[in-house]
């Protein structure tokens, strides 16, 4: 039990306080921003609409879903949906937002890969996750070496689907910036304040990845630890 609690503080507890850190600084950074507004008085949901029609998705969708940082881009309905502090919105966090999202349905019309890879590994990672702690704790209990160890590559695909992640949303973030900048949609000024949401929400992607590596060297170093024994 002590050796289990010990690996949990060495690598998960560290890696669960700096997502809550990362959290913090979206929130703070969205907080101070989604209280300035734009000079030329755009909406968030108009600069969606805008960007979408610029690149020829005008078969892409907005709509209006509850909730605060709720936003996404589902592939499968071609909606971009914004949130409640993000839909009508003008202010520059607002905006931020807004474009990073459809960020994400230019990067499908592309065919951008990375995003067509974590498409392709969501069925592969949901299972995996399912499963895993089911095969690790029963591999434990019986002694199972095998069944422990296939349960670590299953949950190793967490990660995996984290690692994939980044570049998706680094891409989608770079995206937007680049966006709002060459279409004039935000001030210089303006655009120091976007850069500042983005990169923030970025950080929480880089702080899951890090946590789900946490937690997959602490069940490495359990399973070890049990086969020595």
């Amino acid at each position: 039990m002590f050796f289990i609690d010990y690996w949990y503080i060495v690598l998960v507890v560290p890696a669960i306080i700096l997502g809550m850190i990362a959290q913090a600084m979206v929130s703070s950074a969205f907080n101070k921003y989604s209280r300035v507004r734009t000079r030329y008085g755009y909406t968030a949901d108009q600069v969606a609409r805008q960007i979408l029609d610029s690149n020829g998705l005008q078969h892409v969708q907005i709509q209006h879903i509850r909730g605060d940082l709720t936003d996404n881009f589902n592939p499968q309905t071609n909606i971009v949906s914004l949130s409640d502090s993000v839909y009508g919105n003008n202010s520059i966090a607002a905006i931020g937002v807004a474009a990073h999202e459809v960020g994400h349905a230019i990067q499908h019309a592309k065919g951008y890969a990375p995003i067509k890879v974590r498409q392709a590994i969501i069925p592969v990672t949901n299972f995996g996750s399912a499963i895993s702690p089911f095969l690790i704790l029963v591999g434990l209990l019986l002694g199972s070496s095998t069944l422990a160890w296939l349960g670590i590559i299953l949950f190793s695909t967490v990660a995996i689907f984290q690692l994939v992640t980044l570049p998706v949303e680094f891409n989608a973030s770079h995206r937007a910036l680049q966006t709002l900048d060459g279409f004039g949609y935000l001030t210089s000024e303006e655009m120091s304040g976007a850069r500042k949401v983005l990169a923030a929400a970025a950080m929480t992607y880089v702080a899951a990845l890090i946590t789900s590596i946490a937690q997959l060297l602490r069940l490495v170093f359990i399973i070890s630890g049990s086969d020595r024994d």
